[in-house]
């Protein structure tokens, strides 16, 4: 990039490339569904045999090669549309510092020099003083001297202008060149490989193209999407675009769409689906026990994607930073007249189980709110949006005493910014929403229910196996003590947590009484000096206990760690309708807006 290269760049043209790129992409879309949607199903209806069974092949391999034109262009459409918008600015004021000069009469020479006039009197000679030439200076010496700072004071007039003149022009053509470079290297990357077999290999290379387009496009992003706003205003700017803007953000920036909260479910859905494929792709390249974990749980998920399910799924987030992140929905949170968001704990993250086991009750939830209400629509789901610790049952007992703040608190607005996003894209106004906090989770939902406003939109907050909320009252978490409701299994480990002072004391009666099967675990099982009537637990009061003030709703005991050899089931079966159909319905009936329906249990 240099000063005529600068000049002669036209904007618009890249802006066109764009738009071609977008409707080949357009195309191959079409032709993708086309293939899926009609020509293979109409095959599968009216053919067998081993010709039939290689035309499909075919033809699954002609739609994988669709599907891969139209990412990549939708990649490429990004890029140039990126670069058509940042490199606007840097040549709109190369352009005016050259009719500046043309004004003055200065001559700008294709270095970025400009030379200029005599002008001014000499005080000693009373001669005008010669002109010259002088070199633009953008912020750093390595591309050249450097004005003399002299010179901006001569008595020519004519120099200072010339040097701010020059100045402009070296900042224009440096900036310009650091863009040109950003989406240079992006573009480069954009190649397919010969031939038509679109494989593992293939979508690693999609998953770095969409980080290099990204990267080159950030600036754009953030000039163009509301990012550092509320999720109410990303909803509002959303709104406000063409289907054909929305559209082309979706193909070029799917990591970004699929991740911001004010975009609607069914957006993010399309845009995570591209996703979890090239970040399976990208893990499947990664052979560290990290990434395995995670690409375990990654092809969880697809494979329940593709099978279906009921209610529909709806993939809000995904992603591999820290332990990993999914939100996984059943049932349109847009559209739905109740909402839930469960936030699990301990030992939660992206990885085979959290598919089998953590998903599923969310999916529970929403199936016995249908049950329990079937004229009221119902979205249940389960919030992976930050890292959990993990911990086993040993470390409980361990003197190094459970586990910190910092995960919760770190959790804590992220959840609220998501919630907020809920409230934002809903089309039906103001839903039923009900936060839900397990184990751990308890402490992420308690901390964000005490930020200012508490949990943007929420109507109930639900508390399992919680070790404490942070807080020493139900009112403290803002939605008043009343709307506070609590399920503790007897036998539940993690119910049972000694306080800070207990530990200190070393009182651990709690813990132990849930591994002996004493009928109490929490207040009252460990006493101390510091807590006279043990309702305290590790992170403040005890949620079940008649101090706090929620409403306890009845649970089973479920089985004590000898019985259940070792496991916590007692910490787990509190969504799962054939394990524990008493919390399974209370926790249902609240989600629906019927909690005076639950069966209460005395606090302790």
């Amino acid at each position: 990039m240099d000063l005529k290269k600068l000049q002669a760049i036209n904007p618009s043209e890249y802006a066109d490339a764009a738009d071609g790129y977008r409707a080949i992409s357009d195309v191959a879309d079409a032709a993708k569904g086309r293939i899926d949607k009609q020509i293979t199903k109409v095959m599968q209806k009216a053919n067998e045999g081993e010709a039939a069974t290689a035309a499909q092949k075919q033809l699954a391999k002609l739609s994988q090669n669709f599907h891969y034109t139209q990412v990549e262009c939708g990649l490429i459409t990004g890029a140039l549309t990126g670069f058509s918008s940042e490199i606007a600015a840097p040549r709109r004021r190369l352009l005016e510092a050259l009719d500046d000069a043309k004004a003055l009469s200065y001559t700008v020479n294709a270095n970025g020099s400009v030379a200029y006039p005599a002008g001014g009197e000499n005080g000693l000679t009373g001669e005008e003083i010669a002109g010259g030439t002088v070199t633009g200076f953008n912020g750093i010496y390595s591309r050249g001297p450097g004005p003399d700072m002299t010179g901006l004071r001569s008595p020519n007039p004519n120099r200072a202008k010339a040097q701010d003149i020059a100045d402009r022009i070296a900042h224009a053509v440096q900036e310009a060149t650091e863009i040109d470079d950003r989406y240079s290297k992006a573009l480069e990357k954009l190649k397919a490989a010969p031939g038509l077999t679109v494989d593992t290999k293939t979508w690693a290379d999609v998953a770095s193209d969409v980080d290099a387009v990204s990267s080159a496009a950030t600036q754009y992003l953030l000039d163009h999407i509301p990012m550092d706003k509320s999720p109410a205003d990303i909803t509002k700017w959303w709104d406000g675009l063409s289907d054909e803007e929305r559209d082309e953000y979706k193909r070029a920036f799917p990591e970004v769409i699929g991740s911001l909260d004010g975009i609607p479910a069914v957006v993010r859905d399309e845009a995570n689906r591209e996703n979890i494929q090239t970040l399976i792709a990208k893990l499947e390249g990664q052979h560290d026990d990290d990434s395995k974990t995670k690409l375990g749980g990654l092809k969880a998920i697809q494979e329940k994607l593709l099978a279906g399910s009921d209610p529909p799924m709806y993939l809000l987030g995904i992603g591999d930073e820290g332990n990993g992140r999914a939100i996984v929905a059943y049932g349109n949170p847009d559209t739905a007249k109740n909402v839930s968001a469960y936030v699990p704990g301990l030992t939660t993250r992206l990885d085979e189980d959290f598919a089998g086991g953590t998903m599923k009750r969310a999916q529970d939830t929403a199936l016995t709110a249908r049950e329990i209400s079937p004229h009221s629509s119902t979205s249940s789901i389960v919030w992976l949006g930050y890292d959990a610790p993990q911990l086993s049952a040993g470390d409980l007992l361990s003197s190094r005493s459970v586990m910190f703040r910092d995960d919760a608190e770190a959790g804590a607005p992220a959840y609220n910014q998501f919630m907020a996003g809920i409230s934002a894209t809903h089309e039906n106004g103001d839903p039923h929403i009900t936060a839900i906090g397990h184990s751990y989770g308890s402490l992420t939902v308690g901390l964000a229910a005490q930020e200012k406003g508490g949990i943007p939109g929420a109507d109930d907050i639900i508390l399992v196996g919680s070790p404490g909320t942070g807080a020493n009252s139900a009112d403290q978490l803002n939605v008043g003590k009343g709307h506070v409701f609590v399920g503790a299994a007897e036998h539940d480990i993690v119910t049972g947590l000694p306080s800070k002072g207990q530990v200190a004391g070393g009182v651990v009666g709690g813990v132990l009484g849930a591994f002996a099967g004493a009928p109490e675990v929490g207040a009252a099982a460990g006493a101390s000096a510091s807590d006279p009537n043990g309702d305290d637990l590790w992170f403040g009061k005890d949620p079940a206990s008649k101090a706090f003030g929620a409403t306890r709703f009845e649970v089973s005991d479920g089985p004590t760690i000898f019985e259940d050899h070792g496991k916590m089931k007692a910490h787990s079966n509190y969504f799962n309708p054939a394990k524990d159909q008493m919390s399974a319905d209370n926790i249902a009936r609240i989600v629906v807006g019927k909690s005076d329906e639950i069966v209460r249990e005395q606090p302790r």
